[in-house]
């Protein structure tokens, strides 16, 4: 079988997401506590975390409940890259570029200090490779994050065989779904 272009395995990704739109809540909280448990994240001082879109693991309560115990991180665009920001809980959300909620606590600038990133994607497959929706965030960011430990979060339907790989795609060093 030939390997899918990114298109492809966008479309084929946004197809199985409808599919099991069903069990996404409860699969979403088993997630979280895969994450919660996971020796590179419980070891972490300060974690980059995501505020998740509807069709993303939901990130939300985790966000609530862990920013009262490490240095919690959101990502803001900023144009073509993503900025920094503290997060200490929703009440100071707001809507940012592409609907995405966006903290806005006070800008984190010493990326050496982190120690784990948790990273949405559309798919990953087992050696780490990620498809994400296209702009290259991530992409830019990631190789700043020297010293953290860089995890994959999805749903177990988007762990496929092979993610098409470009030289300037970062690999994750693990991920974490059920």
């Amino acid at each position: 079988m030939r390997t899918m272009t990114k298109a492809e395995l966008r479309k084929h990704i946004k197809q199985l997401k409808s599919l099991h739109q069903d069990t996404n809540a409860t699969d979403s909280e088993r997630i979280m506590q895969a994450l919660a448990t996971n020796a590179h994240f419980k070891n972490a001082m300060t974690v980059l975390l995501y505020h998740s879109l509807s069709d993303e693991v939901n990130t939300h309560q985790f966000l609530e409940e862990w920013c009262k115990q490490k240095q919690v991180l959101l990502p803001v665009v900023v144009g073509d890259h993503l900025e920094l920001r503290h997060y200490y809980g929703a009440h100071e959300l707001k809507t940012g570029a592409f609907g995405i909620a966006e903290p806005t606590g006070t800008l984190f600038k010493d990326y050496t200090k982190i120690d784990f990133v948790a990273v949405p994607g559309l798919a990953f497959d087992k050696n780490g490779h990620r498809l994400g929706r296209g702009k290259g965030y991530y992409d830019r960011l990631l190789p700043q994050l020297t010293n953290a430990y860089k995890a994959g979060i999805c749903y177990p339907f988007q762990v496929v065989d092979e993610v098409p790989v470009e030289p300037t795609d970062i690999t994750m060093d693990g991920i974490i779904t059920i």
